[in-house]
């Protein structure tokens, strides 16, 4: 086992941030953290790399007691954190060839081994840039790239593509699942279910310091599978038009998970017409209706109550970890 965490406590005062956590985490496994802003993620990640002092429980990292030994571990992992700790007066080259420097590798090597992350991650042409001119994407592969310059069996990533635009994400998302593909343990906290969905094996919901969840994506999914979904845009104000729905179809349920949006769900072929007709009929705008394909975000927010865009938009506003 790569990672062995058994009622895994931390509080702030009052605040109980992680509670009573327990999971495992397989080797060569990519195993997701999901929850919102404040649900421990980070606190957690914290315990497991040694940066914190839990206040109960055990946490074993390839069989070593991180409590007992909390050093003892770690030049078996690499630690990506939500916001870069590399040194913006530094090069990129000059970042990784210290922080190899930090796990003791010889100066030759550390040039070696800097050189072929730079060229693998896409970045030997800025290698001679410092850190500080870098767009946020460049920082956020290089601070992946001395995360595993000593090549660690576990990885720990803790938001990595939050704040990245789109292209930079999907670099990102290639770049881990190479990791993954390659034999490395990886430990993902994202809040981007869709992420989540596309690149890990196993996935725990946290939610207020406690896990309500944990299973593989395939299982998380499969109760709703045959579930038949439709989404209905309208382009203004529905004026509690859910009740009315609920009224004139009560074989179907209805959500609205955003302005103007309505969410249908039948165990069978959803009619879009009469829907529609409905709506139109009590004075909405129907812009487009189109038929969904069960997900992850679904199951998260069946489980916890919270909607997933909500939880994008409160990360994207605090700009930080959890």
């Amino acid at each position: 086992m790569a990672i062995a965490v058994e009622n895994l406590t931390k509080r702030f005062g009052e605040v109980v941030a992680v509670d009573a956590v327990t999971f495992d985490v397989g080797r060569g496994e990519l195993f997701g953290f999901l929850g919102p802003n404040g649900a421990g993620k980070t606190t957690t990640i914290n315990m497991l790399t040694g940066l914190a002092r839990p206040d109960a429980g055990t946490i074993r990292v390839a069989g070593i007691d991180c409590i007992g030994k909390p050093k003892a571990a770690q030049h078996l992992i690499g630690v990506v954190p939500d916001e870069s700790n590399l040194y913006p007066e530094l090069t990129g080259f000059e970042n990784l060839c210290f922080c190899a420097a930090l796990y003791g590798i010889g100066k030759a090597q550390s040039r070696s081994r800097a050189r072929e992350l730079l060229e693998s991650f896409g970045l030997a042409e800025a290698a001679g840039r410092k850190f500080a001119a870098y767009s946020r994407g460049m920082k956020r592969k290089l601070t992946i790239a001395a995360g595993i310059i000593h090549r660690p069996q576990i990885l720990f990533l803790d938001e990595p593509t939050t704040g990245i635009d789109v292209a930079g994400a999907r670099q990102l998302r290639q770049l881990i699942a190479d990791l993954h593909r390659s034999g490395t343990t990886i430990f993902l906290t994202t809040h981007y279910i869709e992420e989540a969905e596309r690149l890990c094996d196993r996935i725990a919901f946290i939610v207020s310091g406690r896990i309500v969840r944990i299973d593989t994506v395939e299982h998380l999914i499969q109760p709703i599978q045959d579930k038949h979904v439709v989404e209905i845009a309208c382009a203004n104000g529905l004026n509690d038009v859910e009740g009315k729905l609920t009224a004139a179809f009560p074989d179907l349920e209805f959500a609205t998970p955003g302005k103007g949006l309505i969410r249908v769900e039948a165990d069978r072929p959803v009619r879009v017409g009469p829907l529609v007709r409905f709506l139109e009929e009590h004075g909405a705008e129907v812009a487009e209706a189109r038929r969904m394909r069960p997900s992850l975000e679904d199951v998260f927010v069946r489980i916890t109550g919270i909607e997933a865009a909500a939880m994008r938009r409160e990360k994207e506003k605090a700009g930080g970890g959890a």
